[in-house]
C-alpha cells in the first residue's frame, strides 16, 4: 500500500513537472513573441519619427520657397504696376506730341496692323503724305495686335504717329469647326483699339484703316466734311471712304456721295456715341459683317463716295485674297483734290435724301426683259432694271460685272434696295428691287 501510494505521487509530481515545464515553454514562446512584436513597434515608430521629421523640414522649405514665391510676386506686381503707369506715362507723352492741345481733333486716326511691316510701311507713308498738313486735326495711331518686332520697330521708326500694343494670350475658341481663327482676333484687336482711343484718349471721333491702304488727296477734307453730317443728322451711323462698286469702270464722279443701307467699311469713321452702343455687345468675330445685320445698325444708313477715297492693296492676309482680283485690284482710287468745304451736302441729311435720290431714279429709262444689260448699253443716259428677288439680282449683277453679295437682305451699296453705278459713259445704271419705288414714293411704282 505504501508504494502504491508512493507511486501516485511520483506521477503526480512527474506530470506537475511536465505541466510546469509546458507552462514555461509557453510563457516563453510568448515572450519571445511579444518582444518581437515590441522590437518591431519600436523600428516602425523609429522609422515614423524619421519620416515625420523628413517631412517636417520639406515643409519648413516649402514653407520657406512661399514666403519667398510671395515676396517674388509682390515685387513683381509692384514692379509691373511702376511699368504700367510708367508705360501709361510714355503714352500720355506720346499722345500729347502727335496731339495739339490748341487744336481740337476732328478725329483720330487709328491703323490696324499685325505682322505685316512692309505694308504698314506703304499705308504709313500714303496717309503722311496728306496728313502732315492738317496733323493737328488727325493724330494718327498705329495698333498692332501681337508683338511682331518687325511692324512694332517700323511704327516706332515714325515721330509722327504715337504707336499702341493689343497683347491678348487668351486662347480662342471658334463658335464652328474650321473657322479662322484670325478673325476673331481682328475683333478683339479692334474693341480694344477703339476702346483706347475712345474711353482712354477721350476723341470724339475714329478714323479705321487696314495697314493695307493707301488714301486720296482729299481723304481728310472729306471725313471733316462727314463728320458735319454725323453731327448733324443721328440717322447716319457712320462715314466710309470705300464703294464696293467703285471699279474704273463703274464710277465717274469724285463729287457724288450716296447714302447706303449696307455697311461699307475699308476706312471709315465713327462717333463715340455710337462706339458707346456698340461695345458693350462687339462680336466675337465677323465684326464687319455684324454691323450690316439690321438689329445692330437699326434702320441708320452709312455715307459713301462714288470714287474711292481709299485703295486696298492687301492681297496677302487674313481673308486670303478673297475677291482682290476681281473687285479689288481695279478700284478707282480718287485723285482729284475735291473742295469739300465749298460743298453743300445737305442733300444727304434724312430728312432731304429720299426725295433727292428718287427724283434721280425716277428720270432713268425703264428696261426690261432678259437682253436688259444690252439694251441699256445701247441707251443714253440713265437706265433702270428691276428685279424680282436676290436670284434675279444675282443675275443681272453677274451680267454687269458689280458685287453680287448680300447680307441680311441687303445687297451691297444699296438705299432702299437699289444699286446704282455707271456703265461704260457717264450713264447710272439703277437695279431697282420689287419694292423699291414704292418706297421711294416714286408714282409708277
Amino acid at each position: 500500500m505504501r508504494k502504491i501510494g508512493c507511486d501516485r505521487r511520483c506521477l503526480f509530481l512527474i506530470a506537475a513537472a511536465v505541466a510546469f515545464f509546458y507552462i514555461q515553454m509557453r510563457l516563453y514562446a510568448t515572450q519571445s513573441e511579444y518582444s518581437d512584436r515590441l522590437a518591431a513597434a519600436l523600428e516602425s515608430e523609429n522609422r515614423c519619427t524619421s519620416q515625420s521629421r523628413l517631412l517636417i523640414d520639406q515643409i519648413s522649405i516649402h514653407q520657406t520657397n512661399i514666403v519667398s514665391l510671395e515676396e517674388q510676386n509682390r515685387r513683381q506686381t509692384e514692379e509691373c504696376r511702376q511699368l504700367k503707369a510708367l508705360l501709361d506715362d510714355l503714352e500720355r507723352k506720346g499722345v500729347q506730341r502727335v496731339v495739339d492741345k490748341s487744336q481740337v481733333p476732328v478725329a483720330a486716326v487709328v491703323i490696324m496692323a499685325c505682322n505685316r511691316a512692309d505694308y504698314l510701311e506703304r499705308t504709313i507713308e500714303s496717309i503722311l503724305k496728306y496728313q502732315s498738313s492738317v496733323a493737328s486735326k488727325y493724330p494718327l495711331f498705329v495698333s498692332q495686335d501681337g508683338s511682331d518686332p518687325s511692324v512694332r520697330s517700323k511704327a516706332m521708326s515714325y515721330d509722327q504717329l504715337m504707336y499702341i500694343q493689343h497683347l491678348d494670350s487668351e486662347p480662342v475658341q471658334t463658335e464652328r469647326p474650321g473657322e479662322i481663327i484670325a478673325y476673331y482676333k481682328i475683333a478683339r484687336h479692334y474693341k480694344w483699339a477703339m476702346d483706347q482711343l475712345f474711353y482712354k484718349h477721350n476723341f470724339s471721333r475714329v478714323i479705321i484703316l487696314e495697314d493695307d491702304m493707301e488714301i486720296a488727296p482729299d481723304f481728310f477734307d472729306y471725313f471733316e466734311a462727314g463728320a458735319a453730317l454725323l453731327d448733324k443728322d443721328k440717322s447716319i451711323m457712320a462715314v466710309s471712304s470705300w464703294n464696293d462698286n467703285g471699279q474704273k469702270q463703274f464710277v465717274h464722279d469724285p463729287h457724288e456721295l450716296y447714302r447706303s443701307d449696307f455697311f461699307p467699311g475699308l476706312g471709315w469713321m465713327l462717333t463715340k456715341s455710337i462706339w458707346d452702343e456698340l461695345s458693350p455687345k462687339w462680336p466675337k468675330a465677323y465684326w464687319d459683317d455684324w454691323l450690316r445685320l439690321k438689329d445692330n445698325h437699326k434702320g441708320r444708313q452709312f455715307i459713301r463716295p462714288e470714287v474711292c477715297r481709299t485703295y486696298n492693296f492687301g492681297e496677302h492676309g487674313s481673308s486670303l485674297g478673297q475677291f482682290f482680283q476681281q473687285y479689288l485690284q481695279p478700284i478707282k482710287l480718287n485723285n482729284v483734290k475735291v473742295d469739300w468745304k465749298a460743298k453743300d451736302l445737305s442733300y444727304l441729311t434724312k430728312d432731304n435724301y429720299t426725295k433727292h435720290f428718287a427724283d434721280i431714279v425716277r428720270k432713268a429709262k425703264p428696261v426690261h426683259g432678259t437682253d436688259a444689260v444690252l439694251k441699256a448699253y445701247n441707251i443714253e443716259g440713265d437706265v433702270r432694271i428691276q428685279y424680282r428677288d436676290q436670284p434675279d439680282f444675282e443675275g443681272i449683277a453677274r451680267q454687269f460685272g458689280i458685287f453680287e453679295e448680300w447680307k441680311d437682305g441687303i445687297p451691297r451699296t444699296s438705299f432702299k434696295g437699289v444699286v446704282v453705278f455707271r456703265y461704260q459713259t457717264t450713264r447710272r445704271i439703277f437695279l431697282v428691287g420689287p419694292d423699291s419705288l414704292r418706297q421711294l414714293g416714286i408714282e409708277d411704282a
